[in-house]
């Protein structure tokens, strides 16, 4: 096997997760003391489950009215998923949220691009930046029944759009067959302003004309699960 197919090989194993969950209003219920033992037992939970800081915490709160906080998950099978989010919803935090909108999917080579760069490899950075912007994307039938040619030339220049803005990383989730996108796309970016200029271009390109479906957005910000039990009135 040479370097380039166990590159791909291994690659082809990580499956990313994103779940959004909304805290219900039992919650709000709770006293102080019920609040902390809660925030303290799911935090180490965290801790544990966080081996090879494969997971990250966004808060939503007040940029969406469905989610208040998404948890971003890297793991090797599905298993794992399951697992992950079997011991959160059991937890005394987990009973009292709900999970509003779940997305997961396989990190593949892309046929387009041969050398992606580290800008186009954002999952393997284990820090992010300051927010995080995700949204599930489907492409016309036309798309695949143009010759593959024809798709890589307006895919170059896509790819030529994307690295105007260098400081911005994505992440592209495979879901075809897995889920009703057929992929995630996801953006870290410390400068939303300058996030949607590159939205902005984007849409300007040829290959825009055969997009089916890239909503709902999901946009937000990355705090630590310990900051975002704080802003739910869960303090020390």
């Amino acid at each position: 096997m040479t370097n380039s197919e166990k590159k791909t090989e291994d690659t082809e194993r990580i499956l990313v997760q994103f779940q959004f969950f909304k805290v219900n209003e039992s919650w709000e219920q709770l006293s102080d003391t019920e609040k902390n033992s809660a925030a303290q037992e799911v935090l180490s939970l965290l801790k544990r489950q966080n081996v090879g800081r494969d997971t990250h915490t966004f808060s939503t709160m007040g940029l969406r009215a469905d989610t208040d906080f998404m948890i971003w998950r890297t793991k090797k099978s599905p298993e794992e998923l399951e697992q992950s989010y079997s011991e959160l919803k059991t937890s005394k935090f987990g009973q009292h949220i709900t999970i509003t909108h779940s997305f997961f999917g396989l990190i593949r080579d892309s046929r387009y691009i041969r050398k992606p760069s580290d800008q186009e490899q954002a999952v393997s950075e284990p820090t992010k930046l300051k927010y995080f912007i995700l949204y599930p994307f489907t492409k016309t039938t036309d798309w695949y029944l143009l010759s593959p040619e024809t798709r890589q030339g307006m895919m170059n220049e896509h790819i030529r759009v994307g690295r105007n803005f260098p400081t911005i990383r994505q992440i592209l989730v495979y879901s075809n067959g897995l889920g009703d996108q057929e992929f995630m796309v996801g953006y870290e970016s410390d400068d939303l302003q300058e996030f949607q200029d590159l939205v902005i271009a984007l849409r300007s390109t040829e290959a825009r004309r055969y997009t089916l479906v890239d909503t709902p957005i999901f946009t937000g910000v990355n705090r630590s699960l310990k900051e975002i039990l704080a802003l739910l009135g869960a303090g020390e």
